[in-house]
């Protein structure tokens, strides 16, 4: 069930559409910001919202990198695997991140503080290898930085 402050947050931004399913990734954006991600039954109740079908809603959410259909952690890392990020050091910052968290791809720390995670391209070419925290983009990495980076996250 969606709570009353999902309920209102829905409908505030499914007036902006022409049509109420328009605001598919919006509606679920506000609903994974409540609870973190989105289970099935949560789905659901947004495609009851917006007046289409789970099975198109889940399309969209399937589609869209940024929804997550399982738990996360706290904190998700989406790594950039880009060219640009191969050519620039992919390779030696995603070994560094799993051996330092020691978790892998489309996993979550056992403390549940971060959950790894890849990325088609996060748009920073020209600052590669690059990786986004949350909604924090973090350019030219090395393992200095990325062990600063980490350890301003609770």
């Amino acid at each position: 069930m969606l709570s009353e402050q999902e309920k209102k947050e829905i409908e505030v931004v499914a007036g902006h559409y022409p049509i109420k399913r328009a605001a598919g990734i919006e509606a679920l954006k506000i609903v994974q910001k409540h609870r973190g991600w989105i289970s099935d039954e949560v789905l659901s109740h947004v495609a009851d919202a917006l007046e289409m079908s789970p099975t198109d809603l889940d399309a969209v959410a399937t589609f869209y990198n940024f929804i997550f259909r399982r738990p996360v952690g706290r904190h998700v890392i989406l790594v950039c695997n880009s060219v640009s990020c191969w050519i620039m050091g992919y390779d030696t910052i995603v070994s560094y991140l799993k051996d330092r968290l020691g978790i892998g791809f489309g996993e979550t720390t056992g403390d549940g503080r971060f959950t790894l995670l890849p990325n088609v391209c996060l748009g920073a070419c020209d600052r590669a290898p690059v990786m986004m925290i949350d909604d924090q983009l973090y350019v030219n990495l090395d393992a200095e930085k990325i062990d600063k980076i980490l350890g301003s996250y609770d």
